[in-house]
């Protein structure tokens, strides 16, 4: 068990009234971490603390905040053992995954360090003479980051990277769910040196979580959120930001079709399938949901699929490797197996797992799912996965944008000039042509469409969302004026 505190103002504290919560490890219910349960008073003050720290942080050089942040890429790297243990603790994920996740982090650390020397404006021509005319971003205050628990260390990293290169100021919400594996990222940030109020920590328990949010959101100095998690609490936070006129990128729920056309290398589709679909076991944003196959090749796919789901490494990864470790509560399991239940009640035909009685599930694949079971239109957010087999291109298509989120794709072909033709119709903010739905890179503009979020984060596409962007002029000669 751990117990950790919050940062405000580059200080240690504990929640105004003393109140803590407990995260349990999903496996045995043990406690895994004892964490403040932050009163509204307590959000307020990182506020303002960050708000405090705007302005010198703001006005520090490029190079200056690229040190740090390269320091702190650093310091993350070194953490990776204490990620790996938090991860596993407090939701049950894998060492396999939780190491993917400090790299990546790291990795987004370092994109970041290397903008603050990117963040230019342009002169624009204006019609009126000597009119100096340019566009100019400036840092936008203080960011407000709330990030999830199924890929926290990548997450938590990503709601507060690219602000700080941009001169923002951030507070970081906590997952419930992983509060110490969030609170390492801040120990990185800390011993990299940045100074007080730069960054804050807060942590809530489950039942405050609307109060803390609303109190960030309203005060003055936030002048960014960004949130990533489900669609439904993405709905409730865009709705309180629309209440105070705040802007917001949110990356929301996702159930990103995995195309499979006539002319796919089977193998190569297989092999991407396997980890798009089961990495953390499903519980990835873009994780392969639907499998759309075409029907020429639907049962030598789908057998070879099978063959390589049923095989995967499956326990506690507390007591060795795994490649399925816990997913995150037995909600999860229920709700699943009701998923199961309704698609092999209406034809569908199980290949692989079934059924679980505790949060070590198998990887579970059906096949023949139609649309009129659950599982086609549901996230699952675990490792149980639909195979829809289709007729043609056309079928792929409609089938692939049959659903009301529109985060990751992938597409398989051999042919891809016609793999491309079929992208460019796909409705999603990414999509992989022979390659899996999960995929991330630091510089690359990440984001959804539809009922799965809007804005981007990555890159230059982060920099345009966390900055201002002014329109500043200098009259450079007399100006005539009409009276």
């Amino acid at each position: 068990m751990s117990a950790i505190s919050m940062l405000i103002h580059g200080e240690r504290r504990a929640a105004g009234n003393g109140a803590t919560f407990e995260r349990r490890n999903p496996l045995d219910g043990s406690v895994a971490t004892v964490a403040p349960a932050a009163t509204t008073a307590d959000a307020v003050a990182a506020v303002q603390a960050a708000a405090d720290a705007f302005p010198a942080w703001a006005a520090l050089g490029p190079n200056a905040r690229r040190a740090l942040l390269q320091k702190a890429a650093a310091a993350l790297l070194a953490r990776e053992g204490d990620f790996v243990r938090a991860m596993a603790a407090e939701t049950g994920a894998s060492a396999l995954w939780a190491g993917f996740n400090v790299q990546l982090a790291a990795g987004l650390l370092q994109e970041a360090a290397a903008l603050t020397t990117q963040i230019a404006g342009e002169v624009i021509p204006s019609d009126v003479p000597g009119s100096l005319a340019m566009g100019v971003r400036q840092p936008a205050g203080v960011v407000l980051g709330i990030a999830p628990w199924n890929a926290p260390v990548i997450l938590g990293t990503r709601a507060v990277a690219t602000p700080l290169a941009c001169g923002n100021t951030v507070v970081l919400k906590g997952s419930e769910l992983c509060p110490s594996t969030h609170g390492l990222i801040i120990d990185a940030l800390q011993e990299a040196g940045l100074p007080p109020g730069a960054v804050n920590f807060i942590t809530n328990a489950p039942e405050n979580a609307a109060a803390v949010v609303e109190a960030m959101v309203a005060h003055p100095a936030v002048r960014r959120v960004n949130f990533t998690g489900s669609t439904r609490v993405g709905r409730l936070l865009a709705q309180t930001c629309a209440r105070y006129l705040k802007p917001a990128v949110l990356e929301l729920g996702g159930k990103a079709p995995f195309v499979v056309l006539d002319d796919a290398d089977l193998g190569a589709a297989v092999d991407a399938a396997v980890f798009g679909a089961f990495a953390n076991s499903g519980q990835i944003c873009m994780s392969t949901e639907r499998i759309i196959v075409d029907a020429s090749v639907a049962d030598e796919f789908a057998a070879r699929l099978a063959a390589r789901a049923q095989a995967l490494p499956l326990g506690d990864p507390r007591q060795g490797p795994v490649v399925l470790g816990s997913v995150v509560d037995m909600t999860t399991v229920q709700r699943c197996n009701a998923l199961i239940d309704d698609a092999l009640a209406k034809g569908a035909q199980l290949l692989c797992g079934g059924r679980a009685d505790s949060t070590l599930m198998p990887a579970t694949v059906l096949d023949h799912v139609t649309r009129d079971m659950q599982i086609y239109h549901e996230e699952s957010f675990a490792p149980v996965k639909a195979i829809v087999r289709v007729q043609g291109v056309q079928e792929a298509i409609a089938c692939a944008n049959d659903n009301e989120f529109g985060l990751s794709s992938a597409i398989f072909g051999r042919d891809v000039a016609r793999a491309w033709q079929v992208a460019a119709r796909i409705e999603a903010g990414i999509c992989h042509i022979n390659g899996p739905t999960v995929h991330d890179e630091a510089q690359m503009p990440f984001g959804g469409v539809k009922q799965s979020g809007y804005g981007r984060f990555g890159g230059m596409d982060g920099v345009r969302e966390f900055t201002e962007l002014r329109w500043i002029t200098v009259q450079t000669t007399p100006r005539h004026y009409p009276f």
